[in-house]
């Protein structure tokens, strides 16, 4: 057969989902296995998604535009501008298949092959899977757990740029790690891109899920961003709508919405069914969001508590989202976890974690972080935490370690 191309060859396989067919045959044992390795809110998707599909009284499940329902992006606009306090119109939103269309129109929109942008390691790894699809090199600027993964300063941010470098892109609070960045380092970040010519993309899929009482400072607040500030979101985490497949590219700069809805145009359409029923969610009150937080920073309390009394493990606190990344007393986060389900149980359960190699653009970084996902209820993760524990405690006389 013909060779197959490069950059698929290259392109490297989710952290997340790669250990399926492990998690699949040690349920075909017999085994449960409780899912911390994917970010899959597990509180039910509210009624009025349901109920808005079945007022709807669809006969035929036609295309939408290829922006978007206008209802639906008027919906999205109002939410905006009444719960987060954010004026935008219609016109500053294009509907996307779930947060991951939007960014990969915005590096087809922004970024040409072999342009630079610079990223924050541990980072999201669908990153490093979009920039290999582009022809987008991703510039890595590590922060590190000693330091509890807060963002580089200003100045080691600039040192990374380059005559090759287009924008910053941004997960706030952080998928991976669950860092939440602030006001003042948003700024920074926006001044840099200001004075660099660069273009800001802010992932903010998780600015829902901030704890302690810390609030969430959006790139679109930043002062004269307005041509340069893009913004990635979806309903998936907001509403537990993962598999509904709707977010939005944001921005000011309407020339980016309308050159970016030449990518829309070419995958026809984003998904009908997902715009109804997200136009009934997303006039949800205020209440709503504070119940989602409350539930996940009591998870997040539980999980931290949990994994820091484990010997030998460090676990930096997180503000936002709903992640941890501990560094564990192994030497390979991969062959851990593979190895958990594979031949590691207590009482027919195990646990699933997404390897920590999978968030650096090179692999042989991570090895001892894994990341944890906090999408089950507490007593659950109290469990996964014996779990973890126990299986630590017996790793370490396997003799798969060096």
């Amino acid at each position: 057969m013909p060779d197959l191309a490069q950059r698929a060859l290259e392109a490297p396989p989710s952290p997340i989902r790669k250990l399926v067919p492990y998690a699949n045959r040690a349920k075909a044992q017999g085994k449960k296995v409780l899912h911390l390795n994917i970010g899959q809110p597990d509180l039910p998707t509210p009624a009025e998604f349901w109920e808005g599909l079945q007022r709807a009284n669809i006969t035929v499940l036609d295309y939408t535009e290829s922006g978007g329902l206008p209802a639906f992006r008027e919906a999205y606009a109002r939410f905006y501008t009444e719960i987060y306090g954010i004026p935008l119109e219609a016109r500053h939103f294009l509907t996307t298949t779930g947060g991951s269309e939007a960014l990969l129109f915005a590096f087809l929109t922004l970024f040409a092959p072999e342009d630079e942008v610079i990223v924050i390691e541990p980072t999201y790894a669908n990153y490093i899977g979009l920039g290999k699809a582009t022809g987008v090199r991703l510039r890595p600027v590590e922060s590190f757990i000693t330091e509890e993964f807060a963002l580089p300063a200003p100045a080691v941010l600039e040192e990374a740029l380059t005559e090759k470098t287009r924008g910053i892109l941004l997960c706030n609070p952080s998928n991976p790690t669950g860092k939440l960045y602030s006001k003042q380092e948003v700024l920074q970040i926006g001044d840099i891109c200001r004075r660099h010519g660069l273009f800001l993309i802010s992932d903010e899929s998780y600015r829902d899920y901030c704890y302690d009482g810390l609030e969430f400072f959006s790139a679109l607040q930043i002062p004269g961003g307005e041509e340069f500030v893009v913004v990635v979101d979806t309903l998936s985490k907001r509403y537990s709508l993962c598999g509904a497949r709707v977010g939005a590219l944001i921005s000011r700069n309407t020339e980016i919405i309308e050159v970016a809805l030449k990518w829309a145009q070419a995958r026809l359409a984003p998904p009908t069914l997902g715009q109804i029923g997200g136009i009934e969610v997303l006039q949800l009150p205020r209440r709503y969001y504070d119940y989602v937080r409350e539930v996940f920073q009591a998870r997040r309390d539980t999980l931290l508590r949990g994994l820091r009394s484990l010997p030998g493990v460090v676990c930096p606190a997180a503000q936002g989202a709903f992640y941890l990344m501990p560094q564990f007393p192994i030497q390979d986060s991969d062959a851990f976890a593979q190895w958990l389900l594979e031949s590691f149980d207590v009482g027919g359960t195990t646990v699933m974690v997404a390897p920590g190699t999978g968030f650096f653009t090179d692999p042989m970084k991570g090895k001892r972080l894994v990341r944890i996902a906090y999408v089950l209820d507490t007593p659950y993760l109290e469990q996964s935490v014996e779990i973890l524990g126990a299986a630590l405690k017996a790793y370490a006389t396997v003799g798969i370690e060096v």
